[in-house]
Parts: C-alpha cells; structure tokens; sequence
C-alpha cells in the first residue's frame, strides 16, 4: 500500500465492514433501495468466491404484489407444526411476510451433478454472496437482517418456491431504511478466535 488513496480505500471498506450490524426486519422501513441499488446489491453476489464457476445459490426476489403469497405460506406452515394454532397465531406468522422494503430469499443447490466440490464449499460461497450483499447495503447507507425460523424449512415453504430436492434455504435477507437503531454490540478480539499451528 503506497498511497493515501490506497489508505482511504482501506479505511472505508474497514469501516463498513465494522459498522455492519444485523437490524431485525421490524425496524426496516421506507424507503428501500432503488431498482438501480438492488441490482448492485444483488449484482455483488456474483463476486463471491466460487470453486468451480458453481454459482451453487440462487437469490429469489419477493415483489410487493407477491408478499401475501409469502403471508399464507408462513401460517400453513405454523399450522403444519401446531394444528390448534390460533387466529391470532395466525396472524402473527402472516405478518411476519410484510416486514421491511425488499426482502429476497437465499437458497443454496447441493445438487450433486455440480461435481465432486464438498458441500461445505458450495455453502461457504453462499454465505460470501450474502455477505457481499450485506457490505454493499450497508455502504449504500441502507441496513440489512438475516432471518431464519422453522418456518423456512418446511414443506410449505418449499413448495411455494420450487425447491428442488437439492436445495435448501438458507435466509431471508430483508432491506430497508432503520428505522430504530440500536447500539452497537461488542466484537469478539481476533485472539479469541486466532491461534498458531
């Protein structure tokens, strides 16, 4: 590194990276990214690590107008798991469908005609798409929470979406303004995670 521009090029991918926090999808509102930012966002998937040229993960978008498709597809599955669910239990899952601006759901494809690259890899290149997608949003000023539950591995889910046998899902990644933010919470010190052979 032999510049100051060099430097600041540093300081601002450090920064973001160590000001990205997870913000749940109740506290992301109006406005999302434009169509231009989504298509960076998503675009920046695509510079992932990837054994293989696999591109072993697809991204699926649920558009506004699809939102209540998802809504139903939440309380059949609640139902699945809990037959005397209530109205209002409902409801809640329904909800859950309507939270933050743009919202993409993340599958990963273990298929095994991809060829003989571990699993492990296949999922590891699907965390840096994310992870990719996570850092632009943050640099674009937008905040970002990943969301999982026992909803997402149901069969519901799975049939609403056209999942194959050898895919899975992984995450929602919902996007949007924050709307509450929340302070920051502490990172571990690379010595708790770092050791020599």
């Amino acid at each position: 590194m032999n510049s100051t521009s060099d430097h600041k090029t540093l300081d601002t991918v450090l920064t973001t990276i160590h000001s990205r926090q997870h913000t749940s999808p109740k506290r992301l509102g109006e406005p999302g990214p434009s169509h231009k930012q989504i298509e960076q966002i998503l675009s920046a998937a695509g510079a992932a690590p990837d054994h293989g040229l696999l591109a072993p993960w697809r991204l699926i978008v649920i558009p506004p107008e699809r939102r209540h498709l998802l809504a139903e597809t939440f309380a059949a599955a609640l139902v699945v798991r809990d037959g005397e669910a209530s109205e209002e239990q409902k409801q809640d899952a329904r909800a859950k469908a309507f939270r933050g601006p743009f919202l993409v759901l993340v599958v990963v494809r273990l298929d095994p005609e991809l060829g003989p690259i571990h699993p492990h890899e296949l999922i590891v290149s699907a965390g840096c798409a994310i992870q990719n997608m996570l850092l632009t949003t943050q640099a674009m000023g937008f905040g970002a929470g990943l969301s999982t539950g026992r909803a997402l591995y149901s069969q519901p889910m799975k049939d609403l979406f056209g999942l194959s046998a050898h895919e899975q899902p992984l995450c929602f990644m919902t996007l949007g303004t924050v709307l509450v933010h929340k302070s920051p919470r502490p990172r571990p010190d690379m010595t708790r995670y770092t050791t020599n052979l």
